[in-house]
C-alpha cells in the first residue's frame, strides 16, 4: 500500500512544447507562440532568440540559453535533456528554436531525442521564412510566367543544377547567400537564361535586412559592389523582376537608422515603437531617472486638500506628474472618482492618454500649442462669481520653471507649486554607446526636452558632426545649439509622435536626394566622412 501511496503522491510530469520564433521580425511571433511564452515556466532557447523570449516570457519564468558553460551551442541531445528533465520537475516548458525548425531539421532532431526520454511534446510551428522573407524583400513566388516553387539547401551535395534551368520555375535556394555567384553560374550552364532574376536577402524581416537584387549574368559584379556577406535566402525566378514594384520593407524612411533616444526608461519606449514602424531600430540610453520627493509630506497635503475639495483645478504637464498623483491615489486606496468636481488641464497628447488610462478626461487641453505657454494661452481667467475656489494644484518635477506659476497668477489664481517627484541625472551608458555616441556611430537623435539635451552631452559627450539632430521644440533647440550642436529637425507640434514623423520626413527626403545622385545609402552613420557644419 505504501508504495502505492508514493506512486500517487509523485509530481506529474510537466508539459513541453516545440516553438519556433520566425524569421526574425518579433511582430512576426504567432499568437499562440507568445501566448505559451508568457505561460511558461522555463523556457530553453536558442542563443539568438533569447532577448525575444525574455520579451514574451513573465517575470517570474526562467529563460536558460541553449548553450554550454563556454557560450557555444549544445548538442541536440543535450538540449533535450535539459528540457526533459525540466518537464520531469513538473514545469511546464517552451523550447525556442529560432528561426524555422521544421525547415532546417533542428526540431525533428531534438524531438526524436526528447521521444527517447518518454516526455511528450506539442509543436507550435511559426511563420516560415521561406514566405517571410522574400514577402518582406518583395518578392512574391508565384503568378506571371512562375507556375512552380521549388525549394533547394545550397549545402545539400547532391543538388543537380540542371533539374531547375526551367524559366517557369522559381528557385528558394536556403544556405546559399554567400554562394549565390557559384548557384547563378550553375544555373547559366544549365541552360537559364542571363537575364533570370535573382535576389539574396540577409537579416531578412528584421531592420538589418538588405538584398541584392540582379540578374544571373550580372550577378557577380552586383556582389562586388555591394560588399556584403553572411547567411541569407536566395530567390531565382521571374518573380524577382517585381521587386521594384512591390518593395515595401527596405524602402521605408528610417530603414536602418539606429536612432538615439535618451528619455526615461518608462517613456522611451513608446517613441521607440514609432520608429521601428518607420524602419529605424530605437536605441535608449536614459539620460534621467525620475525619483519620488525627497520629503513626501507636501504631495501628503495635497491630495489631502484634493479631496477634501480645496481645488478648482489641477493642472498636469506631464506623464510624470500623472503616473506620481496616481501613485498617492493607490497610497490611499483613491480612484478617478476623487477628481469628482475637478476641472483638469493637461499639456501634451501623452499627457492627455496618461489621464485618459486613470479614468479621468481633461477639461482643458491647449488648442495649438502643446506647451506651459500654450496652457496659459488658453488657461480662464478667475472669477469670483463663477469660481467658487481659487486655487489651482500643480504637481510638477523639481525643476519646473516658476513661468507657469507666474501666469496663472496673473490670471488670478492661488497656485500651490508641488514637488511631485525629482529629476536626477542618469548614470552614463556603456563605453561602447559613449564611443557611437561621439564617433557617429548614430544616424539620428531625438531630444525632447533640454534637460535630456543637458544630460545626454553630461554623461555620455556630444554627438558627432554627422548624427541628424531633432528636437521637440524651440526651447529645446536653442538648448542643442547653445552645446554646439546643429538642429536639422523640430517637430511641427511639442509632440513625441510629431517628432518621429518629422525625422521620418527628412529622412524620406535624404533618400530620395541619395537615389537621384546615385548613392547606395542615405543613412548618415554610413556617409560621416562628409563631415556637417555645426552651428556656432
Amino acid at each position: 500500500m505504501s508504495a502505492v501511496l508514493a506512486r500517487a503522491r509523485k509530481k506529474p510530469v510537466g508539459t513541453v512544447t516545440f516553438v519556433a520564433a520566425g524569421p526574425g521580425d518579433p511582430d512576426l511571433v504567432t499568437l499562440r507562440a507568445a501566448t505559451l511564452l508568457r505561460e511558461a515556466e522555463v523556457v530553453v532557447a536558442d542563443a539568438d532568440v533569447v532577448a525575444l523570449a525574455m520579451s514574451f516570457a513573465s517575470p517570474d519564468t526562467e529563460v536558460h540559453a541553449a548553450v554550454d558553460e563556454n557560450g557555444l551551442p549544445l548538442s541536440h541531445a543535450a538540449r533535450a535533456k535539459v528540457v526533459a528533465d525540466a518537464a520531469k520537475a513538473g514545469h511546464s516548458v517552451v523550447r525556442l528554436f529560432s528561426g524555422d525548425p521544421l525547415l532546417d531539421g533542428a526540431l525533428q532532431t531534438e524531438a526524436a531525442a526528447l521521444a527517447k526520454t518518454k516526455v511528450a511534446f506539442d509543436i507550435a510551428p511559426g511563420v516560415s521564412t521561406l514566405t517571410a522573407i522574400p514577402a518582406y524583400a518583395g518578392i512574391g513566388l508565384l503568378g506571371g510566367k512562375a507556375r512552380e516553387v521549388r525549394i533547394v539547401d545550397a549545402d545539400d551535395p547532391g543538388v543537380v543544377w540542371s533539374q531547375h534551368a526551367d524559366a517557369r520555375v522559381t528557385l528558394v535556394v536556403t544556405n546559399g547567400a554567400d554562394r549565390a555567384v557559384e548557384i547563378a553560374r550553375a544555373l547559366l550552364e544549365a541552360g537559364r537564361a542571363s537575364t533570370t532574376p535573382i535576389a539574396i536577402t540577409r537579416g531578412g524581416t528584421t531592420v538589418e535586412q538588405r538584398t541584392i537584387a540582379s540578374t544571373l549574368g550580372e550577378l557577380a559584379a552586383a556582389v562586388k559592389a555591394a560588399k556584403q556577406a553572411g547567411p541569407g535566402l536566395v530567390v531565382v525566378g521571374e518573380t524577382v523582376g517585381q521587386r521594384d514594384k512591390l518593395s515595401w520593407f527596405e524602402t521605408k524612411p528610417l530603414f536602418g537608422w539606429r536612432v538615439l533616444v535618451p528619455r526615461t526608461r518608462e517613456q522611451a519606449g513608446a517613441l521607440s515603437e514609432q520608429l521601428t514602424r518607420f524602419g529605424a531600430v530605437g536605441v535608449e540610453v536614459p539620460t534621467i531617472s525620475v525619483e519620488p520627493p525627497r520629503t513626501p509630506q507636501q504631495m501628503e497635503r495635497a491630495i489631502t486638500g484634493l479631496v477634501s475639495g480645496r481645488f478648482q483645478w489641477v493642472a498636469f504637464t506631464s506623464v510624470n506628474a500623472v503616473k506620481a498623483v496616481r501613485e498617492k491615489f493607490d497610497e490611499y486606496g483613491l480612484d478617478a472618482r476623487a477628481f469628482a468636481g475637478l476641472k483638469v488641464a493637461a499639456v501634451g497628447e501623452q499627457t492627455a492618454a496618461a489621464l485618459s488610462a486613470f479614468g479621468v478626461r481633461p477639461d482643458l487641453v491647449p488648442s495649438e500649442d502643446q506647451s506651459t505657454a500654450g496652457l496659459l494661452e488658453d488657461f480662464p481667467e478667475f472669477d469670483p462669481i463663477f469660481d467658487p475656489i481659487n486655487r489651482v494644484f500643480l504637481p510638477r518635477a523639481d525643476i519646473a520653471t516658476d513661468t507657469l506659476v507666474a501666469g496663472l497668477v496673473e490670471l488670478g489664481w492661488e497656485v500651490e507649486d508641488v514637488t511631485a517627484y525629482r529629476t536626477v541625472r542618469a548614470a552614463p551608458p556603456a563605453a561602447e554607446t559613449r564611443e557611437a555616441i561621439k564617433s557617429g556611430g548614430f544616424d539620428a537623435v531625438l531630444f525632447t526636452s533640454s534637460s535630456t539635451v543637458r544630460n545626454l552631452v553630461g554623461i555620455a559627450g556630444k554627438p558627432h558632426a554627422s548624427t541628424v539632430v531633432a528636437c521637440i521644440g524651440p526651447a529645446t533647440a536653442k538648448t542643442a545649439e547653445e552645446h554646439g550642436l546643429r538642429v536639422d529637425v523640430m517637430a511641427e507640434t511639442p509632440s513625441v509622435g510629431a517628432l518621429a514623423e518629422a525625422l521620418a520626413a527628412h529622412g524620406d527626403a535624404m533618400r530620395l536626394a541619395a537615389a537621384e545622385a546615385g548613392e547606395a545609402t542615405w543613412r548618415p552613420s554610413k556617409r560621416r566622412g562628409a563631415a556637417r557644419r555645426k552651428a556656432t
